[in-house]
C-alpha cells in the first residue's frame, strides 16, 4: 500500500496494491499494522455503506466534541468525488478542502482524521461507498456544514440543478455558524 499525506495534515489517500489476471484481482484494502506504521493507531470499531444514483451529494458532515469521527473510506461500485474539509481552529489549513474522486477503478481510499467535516458526490449512475469509522454514530452530536459554504468553496464536479439533497444537507449550517475543534 502507498500512503500519500495530503496538504490537509493527517488526511491521507492510500492506494492499494492490486494484483490482477484473467480470474479478476486481489488487494488489500485495510492491514492495521501498515496503518498504524504510517498513520498511527486508530481504533476502527464499525463498518457503514451507503448506495446512491448519480448527483447525490451527502455531507458536509461531522460530529462534534468527544463524538468526532475518523473515517476510512472507499468505494466499492461507482465513481465519487470526496471531501474533506479540516475544522481545527489550530491546523495551518483550517476551513481548506481537499477533494479526490475515489472509485472501484482506482481503489483509492481516504483517511479523514477527527475534526473535519466529510460529505462526497456521486459521478457515476450509481456507486457503493463503504467506510469505517472510530466512533459511535451520535445524531444529537451531528452537524451539517453547508455544501455550498462559499468560505470553504469547495467545487464540485456536479451541476447544482443536478445535486440530490437531503433536507439536512440542504440547510446546513454556515463556516461562520458552525462549532469546530481545537
Amino acid at each position: 500500500m502507498n500512503f500519500i499525506e495530503q496538504k490537509l495534515k493527517g488526511v491521507f489517500v492510500i492506494e492499494p496494491q492490486v494484483f490482477g489476471d484473467s480470474r479478476g484481482y486481489f488487494m488489500e484494502s485495510y492491514k492495521k499494522e501498515l496503518f498504524e506504521q504510517y498513520v498511527g493507531p486508530v481504533d476502527f470499531i464499525q463498518d457503514n455503506e451507503s448506495r446512491s444514483s448519480y448527483g447525490v451529494l451527502r455531507g458536509l458532515h461531522y460530529q462534534k466534541g468527544e463524538w468526532s469521527q475518523a473515517k476510512l473510506v472507499r468505494v466499492t461500485q461507482g465513481r465519487v468525488y470526496d471531501v474533506a474539509v479540516d475544522l481545527r481552529r489550530s491546523s495551518p489549513t483550517f476551513g481548506q478542502y481537499i477533494g479526490v474522486e475515489l472509485s472501484d477503478e482506482n481503489k483509492r481510499q481516504l483517511y479523514i482524521p477527527r475534526g473535519f467535516a466529510h460529505g462526497f458526490a456521486v459521478l457515476s449512475e450509481t456507486a457503493q461507498f463503504c467506510y469505517k469509522v472510530d466512533n459511535v454514530y451520535a445524531p444529537q452530536h451531528e452537524a451539517t456544514l453547508r455544501y455550498d459554504d462559499p468560505r470553504v468553496g469547495v467545487v464540485w464536479p456536479v451541476k447544482a440543478e443536478e445535486m440530490l439533497l437531503s433536507d439536512k444537507d440542504r440547510i446546513g449550517l454556515g463556516f461562520d455558524e458552525i462549532e469546530t475543534f481545537e
